[in-house]
């Protein structure tokens, strides 16, 4: 069982001193190690393939397909990766996607044909599949209740600090004259994962270790039967559509969508992951503190809410093309955007964990993040077809579409757990 806070402790008031001190050390180790550990994925991140192209002379049109063998290979690996971690224990299964992450920097920062960028992504891809059944259970296995909610809400906080700052680094190292410079940034990024890694191995050598043997009639569940609980077949489906209408469209849609659609320039594109950043790391706590103790499906509603009204805002940009107003409306996308990211990363990864037990964690998990980069796939595809067609209505359209039935699916899943595993504190 995982170790957590005292009674009194939990019932107080949600304060920055109170989440730390209620924290078992583990969890500071981990929680403290965060934003450096990501810095490095945010130098890389958004000049990855800018690198491969223009540096390393690959097409376009290669250079786009070795970024979705990324997600492609991270999803053939989510699903054995779940069963390893619920075998062998989620601290050794993270270490090995770390180090996945490590050779997969460095490959790239020295390969120059596309046979050596293949290899960099295919470990890169393996650590993104790693990265979400196990690091999500070996959280699990450090914190429950209301500080696993606290927890994911706070590191995902970190993480796009971690980010934002790499990125505005490296966006003033970075030269395409001078491919050196590229190759110190995924060295950078290297050097980053391995803190995580020395913390492993050192401090937290005895963390979220192999399980307990499950007595009898507990072990052994396998995907199908997870897949038949009507709360987790309701939960997949949310996740696969909030990834959809969420971080692929973020990605993929948006981006294209300002350029062709609302007429802006790439500086306000760049200004506007800057203010979705902003947002997070400056709202996440607060929000944390507004949503604590209430239903976690409820809270879901609001991101639904939130983004439909974003993506309605984005519409309507195009309406004023080109004009100030298209690029502050740009702008506010991602702030309505990063609000509704600060009430998803709280809750859908708790109620998973929430639902699963010590022996299963690990596949939980990995039905889940399976959900997420399947979506995270298919939304570029729609996007992309869409917006070639100059369907840019029916793409908004059907996101709000999409997002309805998000809302639906939320208050089915709130029919089918517990008021516990929704997030509601017992007196």
């Amino acid at each position: 069982m995982p170790e957590t806070a005292s009674p009194a402790t939990d019932d107080a008031h949600l304060t920055v001193r109170g989440f730390w001190a209620a924290l078992p050390p583990a969890g500071r180790w981990l929680l403290s190690t965060t934003a450096i550990s990501t810095l490095g994925r945010g130098m890389t991140l958004p000049f990855t393939a800018i690198y491969m192209h223009e540096v390393r002379g690959v097409p376009l049109s290669v250079t786009g397909l070795l970024m979705g063998l990324i997600a492609g290979v991270a999803v053939v690996v989510t699903a054995p990766v779940g069963v390893v971690t619920d075998r062998l224990g989620a601290r050794p299964v993270v270490i090995a996607g770390l180090l996945a992450q490590v050779l997969g920097a460095l490959v790239m920062a020295f390969a120059t044909t596309v046979t050596g960028l293949t290899v960099a992504v295919v470990l890169l891809g393996i650590s993104f599949g790693v990265g979400w059944p196990a690091f999500n259970a070996m959280i699990a296995s450090i914190v429950e209740g209301r500080l696993r909610t606290q927890y994911f809400g706070i590191n995902f906080a970190l993480v796009n600090l971690g980010i934002g700052i790499g990125g505005v680094v490296s966006g003033f190292l970075a030269d395409v004259s001078r491919p050196g410079t590229f190759s110190a940034i995924f060295v950078v990024d290297a050097v980053c994962v391995l803190v995580p890694v020395a913390l492993l191995l050192g401090p937290l050598r005895a963390v979220a270790g192999r399980p307990v043997p499950a007595a009898e009639g507990e072990g052994g569940t396998g995907y199908l039967a997870i897949l038949r609980r009507p709360a987790v077949l309701w939960l997949t489906a949310l996740t696969f559509l909030s990834s959809f209408v969420g971080y692929g469209q973020m990605e993929a849609g948006f981006p294209a969508f300002a350029r062709q659609v609302s007429e802006v320039s790439t500086r306000t594109i760049g200004f506007a992951f800057a203010a979705n950043t902003a947002v997070i790391v400056l709202m996440q706590f607060l929000v944390l503190r507004r949503i604590d103790g209430r239903r976690r499906t409820r809270v879901f509603l609001g991101l639904v809410v939130l983004w439909a009204l974003a993506w309605a805002l984005l519409g309507a940009t195009g309406l004023v093309a080109g004009t100030l107003a298209a690029a502050a409306g740009v702008i506010v996308f991602h702030v309505f955007f990063g609000l509704g990211e600060t009430l998803l990363q709280p809750t859908v990864p708790a109620i998973v964990n929430d639902l699963a037990s010590d022996h299963d964690r690990g596949r939980y998990n990995a039905v889940s993040g399976m959900a997420f980069q399947v979506g995270a796939i298919t939304a570029p595809v729609a996007a992309g077809w869409l917006l070639d067609r100059r369907l840019a209505g029916v793409f908004v359209a059907v996101l709000l579409v999409c997002l309805a039935l998000v809302a639906a699916l939320a208050l089915a899943l709130e029919r089918q757990i517990s008021p516990e595993v929704n997030g509601v504190r017992q007196r």
